[in-house]
């Protein structure tokens, strides 16, 4: 009996012309599919109700660009806060580095947002229009007759309805959702930016999911082709037993020497981009655990134990002992506790409001007789998300005469106001480094701010 080796790279979905072959997965039942139908669900759930949540007054999640006010968990930032994405990025990026040294591509069979929307929605809408993937395959062999066309034409225009309230969600994440409803009842007129860009997100979204599909995973993202050098043997992964299931036998279930694989190719017509896993482990392979629900559903019936496809490292499906502790994952892991302490610090910077003070337009100074006038500005910024007052109060007095006209400040949630202020001192006594102090102070609660500039005058 022939034993089959792993082949390196062998994928169905593009034939060897470099013409794409169209796939179908067929349905496939079992305590993952199970398991990922729950998590889909809340995934959904999540998305379509985080823009509706409030925290403390302000929505859980809110990135208004245009006003330049931004929301995250019950706190608020303002544009001069940007410099914090930094740590946020860096922080799921190296979280998604450490999640592939442990568990493979989980993420991308689990949680991708890619994996999600076709599998829970456009798929199954699919599969009630167009009927099973054998129905599929049988239509798209045939001609174009009037039924398909039909069936055709419905599914594509509720695929458009689809990716349009996907992409109107995915809108309320950075523009209020409460008033969402009232910006589509008043036309693309009268925001014509917000229109844009929903019009744009909800073509990329009708091309994906209805055409291009798994070749966004196999073609364009780039994870997949990193997974040789963010995985290792002890990484776990979705992997054929080579050594349980070969020799494979096709109809001759109980022929001596045989291994436990039957040739059944129930692995290859699930999975959605059409690999065969017993070929080893690819780029194209998303980690669905399709596989495993339809090996272990034939395991059962032939009464032979699960597992022949099953989570694992490299090194376990090769019945050696997986590691946990390795060094990849210490230096991740030291990685990781260095971002979240930096991460700590620049929340700790974080200050309910700005205060910085500049030069009024013109001359550095002004005489007026023995007397030397300097004319500032205070550059002040609410970053909180309510309406607070501010009180700016000179430090130190003789020899500066300070006129304040507006020492109360009252500023809206992430608001901000330039505050004139104007400083006189005598000529004769200016020595040296002369430096004039400001103090800025929210009124009720909060720490207050000590602002300074030097006074210039004539040498």
């Amino acid at each position: 009996m022939a034993v089959h080796l792993p082949v390196v790279d062998n994928r169905s979905s593009i034939r060897g012309d470099g013409s794409r072959a169209t796939v179908h997965p067929a349905d496939v039942r079992g305590r993952f599919n199970t398991a990922r139908v729950v998590v889909f669900g809340v995934l959904l759930a999540a998305y379509a109700l985080v823009p509706w949540v409030t925290i403390n007054g302000h929505p859980m999640v809110l990135l208004d660009v245009a006003r330049r006010q931004f929301f995250l968990l019950g706190r608020v930032f303002n544009a001069q806060d940007v410099w914090l994405t930094f740590f946020l990025l860096s922080g799921i990026g190296f979280g998604l580095v450490g999640l592939t040294a442990v568990a493979g591509r989980a993420w991308c069979g689990w949680a991708c947002p890619q994996t999600v929307f076709l599998e829970s929605l456009f798929r199954p809408l699919q599969r009630l229009i167009e009927g099973p993937a054998a129905q599929r395959h049988r239509r798209e062999a045939g001609p174009w007759t009037a039924g398909r066309l039909l069936r055709r034409a419905l599914l594509w225009a509720l695929y458009l309805a689809l990716a349009a309230a996907v992409a109107h969600v995915f809108l309320g994440y950075f523009t209020p959702i409460r008033g969402l409803w009232a910006m589509i009842k008043a036309g693309p007129a009268a925001s014509p930016e917000a229109f844009g860009w929903t019009a744009a997100i909800t073509a990329a979204m009708f091309f994906n999911f209805a055409w291009f599909r798994e070749q966004t995973c196999v073609a364009i993202c780039p994870y997949g082709r990193l997974q040789s050098v963010l995985t290792d043997p002890d990484s776990l992964v979705i992997g054929y037993d080579v050594t349980r299931g070969e020799p494979r036998t096709k109809g001759k279930v109980k022929a001596a020497g045989a291994g436990d694989c039957v040739e059944c190719n129930r692995c290859v017509v699930v999975c959605p981009t059409g690999i065969d896993i017993r070929n080893g482990l690819q780029l194209d392979c998303i980690a669905c655990t399709r596989c495993i629900d339809a090996c272990d559903d034939v395991m059962d019936r032939l009464e032979r134990p699960r597992g022949l496809i099953r989570y694992d490292s490299l090194r376990g499906l090769q019945h050696g002992a997986r590691r946990f502790l390795r060094p990849r994952l210490a230096l991740y892991a030291a990685f990781g506790l260095a971002g979240l302490a930096a991460t700590a610090l620049a929340l700790r910077s974080h200050t309910a409001f700005e205060a910085n003070v500049l030069r009024l337009n013109g001359p550095p100074y002004a005489l007026d007789g023995e007397m030397v006038r300097n004319a500032y500005d205070i550059h002040l910024v609410n970053k909180q998300g309510r309406r607070v007052t501010f009180a700016v109060d000179p430090v130190g007095g003789a020899p500066f005469a300070f006129v304040i006209p507006m020492a109360r400040v009252t500023l809206e949630p992430l608001a901000d106001a330039h505050v004139p202020v104007f400083v006189t001192a005598p000529r004769r006594d200016l020595h040296g480094d002369a430096r004039v102090r400001l103090r800025v102070r929210p009124l009720g609660a909060g720490e207050a701010l000590t602002v300074e500039a030097p006074f210039l005058g004539p040498d």
